[in-house]
């Protein structure tokens, strides 16, 4: 992308707050983790850029160790996390978590749903979380549509960054802080909320599924 085209305003940083997995929907072509093909379109992009590990981990306040971990599949990041390594390396989401997309709209039936990333918890000991985007062919969006399913978590910290999230509950309680509130919403529920105030998801009790649309300006 070139400094005079206009970044998609995309920022999913609270994501890193979500945990539990979607059961349909497959990962990507060849059989290989999501998270192993996010690490080698990092590493891909750094290098085409000519930018070492040390610069990188000076770009994002991130350590040079983790970022290597990344890059080999060894660690599953965050999606704060692939957030900023978006921005340090001038690259569109979009290219770094499924590929840029190339059409012009997207229809995405029940069961083709596309797994398209995995994480674990800040402290790693267990899975996190597993996201399903709804558009993902689509090219230059400024949108994420993402279906993903929350587990209870007590190891997370909440998150703050620019942008905008409206999230609608499917399944399942959801508990929802945003600054010093605290929400409990069951299906149906919906919240709409500036994501520059701290905020944080989980299931309230065992699992819940949520629709995320995220923007960012």
């Amino acid at each position: 992308m070139s400094h005079g085209e206009a970044k998609p305003p995309i920022n999913v940083d609270y994501f890193e707050d979500l945990t539990g997995k979607i059961e349909h929907g497959a990962s990507e072509p060849g059989g290989a983790a999501p998270c192993d093909q996010i690490g080698r379109r990092i590493q891909t992009i750094r290098e085409q850029k000519g930018i070492s590990l040390e610069e990188l981990a000076q770009l994002t306040g991130f350590d040079k160790e983790m970022l290597q971990q990344i890059e080999t599949g060894e660690v599953c990041p965050q999606l704060g996390t692939v957030i900023k390594l978006s921005k340090a390396l001038d690259s569109a989401l979009e290219r770094l978590i499924s590929e840029e997309g190339h059409k012009l709209y997207a229809i995405t039936r029940r069961d083709e749903r596309k797994i398209i990333s995995r994480t674990t918890t800040s402290r790693g000991n267990r899975a996190a979380y597993t996201y399903m985007s709804l558009a993902p062919e689509v090219k230059g969006r400024h949108m994420e549509a993402l279906m993903v399913e929350l587990e209870q978590i007590g190891d997370q910290a909440a998150s703050v960054h620019a942008g905008e999230e409206f999230i609608y509950v499917l399944e399942g309680l959801v508990a929802l802080k945003i600054g010093d509130e605290q929400f409990d919403l069951q299906p149906g529920d919906s919240a709409y909320y500036l994501s520059t105030t701290e905020h944080l998801l989980s299931a309230k009790d065992g699992r819940a599924k949520i629709l995320a649309v995220i923007y960012s300006t």
